[in-house]
């Protein structure tokens, strides 16, 4: 064992053994150790009874060693300053036994298990007491469970009645049903919303009640749904009374109280009023208002126009208030929306430095937003960025000595759906957003000068935990004007053994269309560790090619040479590619989570392509795939790579990927959570390429060519973003033979670890 080994043993031992919770303790209190849930049925979850324990101990890395508790005990107490402050911040006190937050869990637990159908279950605490440490167990005894055995309506109102009858196809409640009472509010839920959207403004869900009769001894329960008439009200408070809306007026002011100044402008029977400053047209407030003039009242149009509204990054916030108009003979509303305008303009700036194999550089962009370009909440996105390198070691025979690079990113992105072959009225129901972009890119460097061009038209949409993207076309151009005469031979010489080099220097045209759905049950996104057990899916497919190759054969039947059909003198790409990912969360506690991801993507070249373009090629390795090796630093199969890097760099992709990982988090202390983690996966080829041996995929033996990675990492959880730290140690190697097959038997550190920084969690 070396110093360094040492002392970090000793540190351990230290931080475990030296402090005592004692001192953070009264005599008479207990160190509250473990606390666990035990069920005696399969269908009651003892992780989710977790969130009604109302004491829990402290937190323990990867559920295992209490070390935020342990630095709290370094300190001393009463100490407020210095180091023992920055202890105390960082650390956890230790937790004191409280018999009374112990009880009211069992209270509340039990409650819960009776709600879910078990009207005679019980929790019961069980304690163990060693030295000052107690552990509690609540264990549920379910019972047997009861159910529903007929359902019966009593309903003051006929023309409620008449509603619910004839959406009771809707019903959650049905004979033979568990008496679940959660179930039993959902269907209040359910009815007071369809009150609520056919007019009944007044009406709401604890009108609803329920009435269970039970047989003695028996688990049948026969369930009575009624809604009464209300104590106590007036016929001027009637909730059966149904209403219209009568007015709807936007304000274009946050100061609704004050409209002295204000125009005003009837359009699509809603009236808009504004003062000088109409930030806003006001037919596109018309286009996104869901509440209708003259239709009963419908609290999901109300939700609606909110969604809709909050689609206008014009727009701050929105706030609608209905009032009853009683001047008129029939109920009607006033619906007063107030929207309040948002900050439009913004620029960024951003500034980096750069060190390539010792190559020092700097490179600098700035981004400018409109989001309000035409009055009509068009965001507007321009990004410039320049970057330059001084390249040395350049030989004779180069047009130049450094590297320079320029360009530029246009966005602009609609609040609805844009397509000039639909009309407006169909336009308007499809609640989706258009973007156009255009982004056009220049490196010079001393072998070759290289440009990228290219223009998309795509349509995103989100429906609940659903989003969806259709890219539906994405042009893609790329030239290359200069190359140097010494990078010819090179690119030549390079061809007899490796024509993947040569190929990715080559001009090219790919012409896209794709489609992307994604699919999260928490509803939230890599940059937040979600609240509960939760899954998540992501599919991908997209074709290139096929509409051009059908153009250029109407226009020659056979291509040129040979060699495959061009536009303009340019190559065209064809080919189709399908991606798809899973990533299963389990929470095992409010701290502690387990992760499976598993992903796949497989792309084959055909017709007008041998190989796919570069940019659309897999590769394997980095932040966010195997981690014990560097982003495109693995495969494809069993290729070693090469010794030249930028031979080696073009050469680690394929047409095939596969990633397998399994990932602990954990909360260490303050902002800061750890993981630990193992990955798996690889590229390959379809076909063989030259310079990539050992490259093509078969399946009797691509299992056999699977890299495995393990390893420790850091996140860092700013609230409004996440610096993710990884280190990941080669495990199996599948680029090597013998010994080195298997580097975790015998590490090197410089040959087998690699550390990644990256933004978010990897999946």
């Amino acid at each position: 064992m070396n110093a360094s080994h040492r002392y970090i043993l000793v540190c351990l031992l230290a931080l475990t053994a030296s402090c005592s919770t004692g001192k953070f303790l009264h005599d008479d209190e207990l160190l509250l150790d473990k606390v666990g849930v035990t069920a005696d049925r399969p269908d009651i979850s003892p992780v989710e009874l977790q969130t009604y324990v109302r004491q829990t101990p402290n937190a323990r890395w990867f559920n295992l060693f209490k070390v935020p508790m342990r630095l709290y005990c370094l300190s001393s107490p009463g100490s407020d300053k210095g180091f023992g402050r920055f202890l105390r911040k960082i650390g956890e006190r230790p937790v004191a036994y409280d018999s009374l937050k112990t009880e009211k869990t069992r209270q509340e637990m039990q409650k819960a298990v009776r709600n879910m159908g078990y009207m005679s279950a019980e929790v019961s605490v069980g304690r163990r007491v060693r030295k000052n440490k107690i552990g509690i167990v609540y264990a549920v005894r379910a019972g047997r469970p009861s159910y529903v055995r007929h359902v019966a309506y009593d309903i003051h109102d006929p023309g409620v009645g008449s509603l619910i009858a004839n959406d009771s196809v809707r019903s959650g409640l049905h004979g033979g049903m568990m008496f679940d009472v959660t179930a039993l509010d959902r269907e209040r839920t359910r009815i007071a919303k369809l009150l609520l959207n056919n007019g009944y403004f007044r009406f709401n869900k604890e009108m609803i009640t329920y009435r269970a009769d039970v047989t003695q001894d028996s688990d049948q329960i026969d369930l009575t749904l009624r809604i009464g008439q209300p104590d106590g009200r007036s016929p001027q408070q009637d909730p059966y009374e149904t209403f219209r809306v009568g007015d709807v007026v936007y304000v274009l002011e946050s100061e609704e109280n004050n409209r002295a100044g204000f125009d005003t402008v009837a359009v699509a029977g809603i009236k808009v009023l504004s003062k000088n400053d109409k930030y806003i047209r006001p037919d596109v407030v018309a286009e996104f208002n869901r509440i209708r003039v003259g239709e009963p009242y419908d609290e999901s149009a109300v939700q609606q126009t909110y969604a809709s509204m909050a689609r206008l990054k014009a727009l701050k916030y929105t706030s609608v208030r209905f009032e009853e108009d009683t001047t008129r003979q029939r109920r009607q509303l006033r619906a007063t929306a107030v929207l309040t305008k948002a900050r439009n303009q913004s620029v960024s700036f951003q500034f980096e430095g750069t060190n390539s194999a010792g190559d020092l550089g700097a490179a600098a962009s700035m981004t400018y937003q409109h989001r309000n370009l035409f009055r009509g909440s068009e965001s507007l996105s321009v990004k410039l960025r320049g970057a330059f390198e001084a390249i040395t070691g350049v030989r004779e025979g180069f047009e130049n000595d450094n590297y320079k690079e320029y360009g530029v990113e246009t966005s602009l992105s609609l609040p609805r759906f844009s397509c000039p072959f639909l009309s407006s009225e169909a336009m308007s129901h499809l609640l989706a957003t258009s973007e156009v972009g255009v982004t056009y890119n220049s490196q010079v460097r001393p072998e070759f000068t290289r440009t990228l061009a290219s223009a998309s038209w795509s349509y995103k949409w989100t429906a609940k935990q659903r989003q969806h993207r259709l890219d539906l076309l994405d042009i893609n151009y790329i030239y290359v004007p200069y190359k140097s005469d010494a990078f010819r031979r090179y690119l030549d010489e390079m061809d007899k053994h490796n024509s993947i080099l040569k190929y990715s220097y080559e001009d090219q045209l790919i012409v896209r269309t794709g489609y992307t759905y994604t699919y999260n049950s928490a509803g939230n996104t890599l940059m937040r560790l979600p609240s509960r057990t939760s899954h998540s899916i992501r599919a991908n497919i997209e074709e290139s090619g096929n509409l051009l190759e059908a153009a250029s054969k109407m226009l020659r039947p056979k291509p040129k040479d040979k060699e495959g059909y061009t536009l303009a003198n340019i190559h065209f790409a064809q080919y189709v590619r399908g991606d798809f990912s899973f990533t299963q969360n389990w929470m095992l506690d409010q701290k502690n989570f387990l992760v499976f991801h598993w992903g796949m993507g497989v792309a084959y070249p055909y017709g007008n392509s041998k190989m796919l373009p570069f940019e659309k090629r897999y590769f394997s390795g980095g932040p966010n795939s195997v981690r014990g090796w560097p982003v495109r630093g693995l495969g494809p199969g069993s290729y070693k790579g090469s010794s030249e890097g930028a031979v080696s760099y073009v050469n680690h992709m394929g047409d095939i990927k596969l990633d397998l990982n399994l990932e602990y988090r954990t909360h260490l202390f303050w902002k800061f959570n750890g993981a630990v983690f193992v990955d798996a996966g690889n590229i390959w080829n379809i076909r063989e390429y030259d310079g990539q041996e050992g490259g093509v995929f078969k399946p009797d033996r691509f299992y056999r060519q699977l890299a495995v990675a393990y390893g420790l990492g850091v996140r860092f959880d700013l609230d409004y973003l996440i610096l993710r730290f990884d280190s990941g140690m080669k495990a199996i190697n599948p680029m090597e033979e013998g010994s080195g097959r298997y580097p975790f038997l015998h590490h090197d550190m410089g040959r087998d670890f690699c550390f990644h920084f990256a933004v978010g969690y990897p999946f």
